[in-house]
């Protein structure tokens, strides 16, 4: 904050500037445990108690007297709960209401989604749906993958409805087809009215395997299920096609990808760069990259999006320093109005922004986006917060998006990489492309070190040639 703040010349306590984020993500990380979850109402009331708490806090901190100006007999260090001590009291204080809101504002949030997961009494029946398909469809060995939001009421049933409907109806379903319909093969964007069977998310829990519940979990898909095109359920049908926009900009990108690179492997890695499209590498190719350790340069992650908007950066720094050259009076208001290292930076954080949402947003984009945003703002507060601070917020901020994300083992290999980056400093500037060699060699090295314990742990395997096998592959990709 800046330094002439009101509160932050009153608060005093540097440790709560990393004790305050940390508070919300232990109590994110306490609901997680929760075996079963209370009513929403609950976690409702408990929100708003927690927000009092938060409100008397600033308030108290507000009136107080700043520790340079003469004392207020009315309202002194001594008469704040806790005596002369009254300040690090409040700090405490704050943090349990930031842990209280940090479990109660995700367990609402649990408790909503968990009314949009399949009741089990939908579930054997067949339906005829009408929805959206909102994202690439997926090409497996026996068809498609679908992702349908389904329109708002449950539809009527093919086979006999149940006597009283119940609820759970979802709003985002996953789909198999495992053939298309005579009328071409389903596009993203398109409406359709669907045959389907549907199941609430159910998965196996096998160590160091994919957890397949929560990650549909996370995508907010409330059931899977598959198409029936068997010859006694209705026929599939394109309702309409699909509106112009970022998603058909998506799937019309991958098809010309496909139709134009000769090469199918390659066409599936520009595909997975470019759109997001993981799909689109066969499981041979996957099974390369997992064995040589390079599988997280082929997935839309951190390294792509940071990478992406360093470039702009440096684009948007270089023609904010040519705009007096081409026009002297327009490119020194330009200049004035907007310095450079600003206009650099909202540049690439906004490009970055802008290629996660074409890539498809997922997950590692969200969070890699949420902390550039945290990194960039307190770099324009103009101060240098210590790294640790850096990534209570940063950590706090995502899992504020996206609390779920804690079970997720991008998370913790996100966090710990940048732990490593922020933690080893700004180096000097390398002579030369042997002193460059050297700084990545070196850089390489520690993130090696410091995540095969963390993915050994996560995935039960670790690739003894990613070093070398890495070295070669970043500086490619």
């Amino acid at each position: 904050m800046a330094p002439h703040s009101p509160i932050s010349a009153r608060v005093r306590w540097p440790w709560l500037w990393w004790a305050g984020p940390l508070s919300w993500v232990l109590g994110v990380a306490l609901q997680l445990q929760q075996p079963r979850l209370w009513s929403t109402q609950t976690y409702a009331c408990l929100s708003a108690l927690a927000l009092v708490l938060i409100g008397l806090f600033a308030a108290i901190v507000v009136v107080s007297p700043r520790p340079h100006q003469p004392s207020n007999p009315a309202l002194t260090p001594a008469s704040l709960p806790g005596g002369a001590h009254g300040y690090p009291l409040l700090g405490g204080w704050l943090c349990v209401a930031l842990v209280l809101l940090g479990a109660a504002s995700t367990g609402w949030r649990a408790g909503l989604r968990q009314q949009q997961v399949l009741a089990p009494a939908w579930e054997g029946r067949t339906w005829v749906v009408s929805g959206q398909v909102v994202d690439l469809p997926r090409a497996t060995p026996s068809g498609w993958r679908l992702v349908v939001a389904l329109d708002g009421t449950p539809p009527l049933a093919a086979s006999p409805p149940p006597a009283t409907p119940p609820h759970g109806w979802p709003q985002r379903v996953a789909l198999s087809w495992s053939a298309s319909e005579p009328g071409g093969l389903p596009r993203a964007g398109e409406r359709w009215q669907l045959p389907v069977r549907l199941r609430a998310p159910h998965g196996t829990q096998n160590p160091s395997g994919f957890d397949s519940e929560l990650w549909m979990w996370s995508q907010g898909l409330g059931a899977s299920g598959s198409v029936r095109l068997g010859p006694r359920e209705p026929p599939a049908q394109r309702l309409a096609e699909a509106p112009w926009g970022l998603l058909a900009l998506r799937d019309h990108l991958r098809t010309r990808l496909a139709a134009q690179v000769p090469d199918a492997p390659a066409a599936g890695v520009l595909a997975a760069l470019v759109v997001g499209d993981q799909s689109a590498i066969d499981r041979a190719g996957w099974d390369v990259f997992r064995a040589t350790g390079v599988a997280h340069l082929f997935s839309i992650s951190g390294l792509h999006i940071t990478l992406w908007a360093w470039l702009v950066q440096a684009a948007v720094a270089r023609l904010w320093r040519v705009l007096p050259r081409a026009s002297p009076v327009w490119g020194a208001r330009v200049l004035l109005a907007c310095p450079a290292p600003v206009a650099a930076a909202w540049g690439g954080w906004w490009l970055a922004l802008a290629y996660a949402v074409f890539s498809g947003w997922g997950v590692p984009a969200q969070r890699t986006v949420l902390m550039l945003g945290v990194v960039l703002g307190l770099g324009l507060l103009g101060r240098r917060w210590p790294w640790p601070v850096v990534g209570a917020v940063a950590m706090a901020v995502v899992l504020a998006w996206d609390p779920w994300a804690w079970l997720q083992p991008g998370f913790w290999l996100s966090f710990v990489a940048v732990g490593v980056l922020l933690a080893g400093g700004r180096a000097p500037a390398a002579r030369g492309w042997l002193g460059a060699a050297r700084d990545m060699a070196r850089t390489q090295w520690r993130m090696t070190l410091a995540l095969a314990p963390l993915t050994l742990a996560l995935f039960g395997q670790v690739s003894v040639v990613g070093l070398l096998a890495n070295a070669v592959a970043i500086p490619v990709v």
